[in-house]
């Protein structure tokens, strides 16, 4: 089952027709993978990977109220898609879904919180993209975010905000993104939770230079400076040092096929993608059937 924290390409007039019977059958996807198992290939060594996403899509669907809805809706919806569409991503990429564990927490972009879904294991590098690809492709995501939190040889600045026990609530999270961003032009660009700690990267472009716009001494100074000043729940700067991210992404207004995904799933012929494609439409059933029992669908 997965865990929801304390903190807690369709056309949708065509999946609005499927029936149950239709789904339950789609989604019966046969769980032999035209990739070797990540766990067979000893020669490759396995590091423990955060990959940080969406549930919600970001394109391909006509959800117009999609932007009103409620942290608990999309909270309710990200558990959903962790159980019945996550694992049957996992499998088809060759990895046994039971390795992996999946979290709903509060995640940040653009100082605003949504809820957000973060699958952690032990990975190498390829499996790690490839699974990342695999995430964005099948719920349409504009990029998709892979860290290793412990690996000190990255070049990415790691700041962990550490909050007391049970008491970093979405709520919580997102005041503390804004007070951030308010003390330092350039902290309200995202974030993500783990358990009671909010953690901030400071990622670079391809090029090196932080999306922040900050470098790494006024990134830092910045969380620290805000942390002292805000007010209960007390937060601590706990943690601080280097550890690896990358996005992994599709432009979608410019690949409408995702391509960018498909590059790094052996093609838009082979089977792990035509894999992803059955899961695709129980991900856009799934979709469908929430957006029209909570409104989502319907025009502004």
């Amino acid at each position: 089952m997965p865990r929801i924290s304390a903190a807690a390409a369709g056309n949708p007039k065509a999946v609005v027709g499927i029936t149950y019977q239709h789904f339950n059958l789609c989604c019966q996807i046969k769980e032999a993978a035209s990739i070797p198992s990540a766990s067979q290939n000893t020669a490759l060594a396995e590091r423990k990977v955060l990959v940080s996403y969406r549930a919600t899509p970001s394109v391909g669907f006509h959800l117009p109220r999609l932007g009103q809805a409620s942290y608990i809706d999309r909270a309710t919806f990200s558990a959903e898609v962790s159980k019945d569409i996550v694992p049957k991503i996992i499998t088809a990429n060759g990895i046994d879904a039971a390795t992996l564990r999946t979290e709903v927490t509060p995640g940040g972009y653009l100082l605003k919180t949504n809820a957000s879904l973060q699958t952690e294991g032990d990975l190498d590098d390829a499996a790690a993209d490839r699974l990342a690809s695999s995430l964005g492709y099948v719920l349409r995501q504009y990029r998709v975010l892979t860290s290793r939190l412990d690996d000190t040889t990255g070049k990415t600045r790691l700041v962990i905000v550490r909050f007391p026990q049970g008491s970093l609530s979405a709520t919580v999270a997102q005041r503390f993104f804004e007070a951030a961003d308010a003390t330092k032009n350039g902290l309200g660009g995202g974030y993500s939770v783990v358990g009671d700690e909010q953690i901030f990267l400071n990622a670079t472009n391809s090029e090196g230079k932080p999306y922040s716009g900050l470098d790494d001494a006024s990134f830092l100074d910045g969380l620290r400076r805000a942390a002292v000043s805000f007010g209960s729940p007390k937060p601590r700067v706990s943690s601080l040092g280097n550890a690896t991210a990358r996005f992994i992404g599709n432009d979608w207004r410019r690949s409408t096929r995702g391509e960018g995904y498909q590059t790094l799933l052996g093609g838009s012929d082979g089977e792990l993608v035509r894999k992803l494609d059955e899961i695709s439409r129980c991900y856009a059933f799934l979709l469908a059937k929430t957006a029209d029992s909570k409104g989502w669908a319907r025009d502004e």
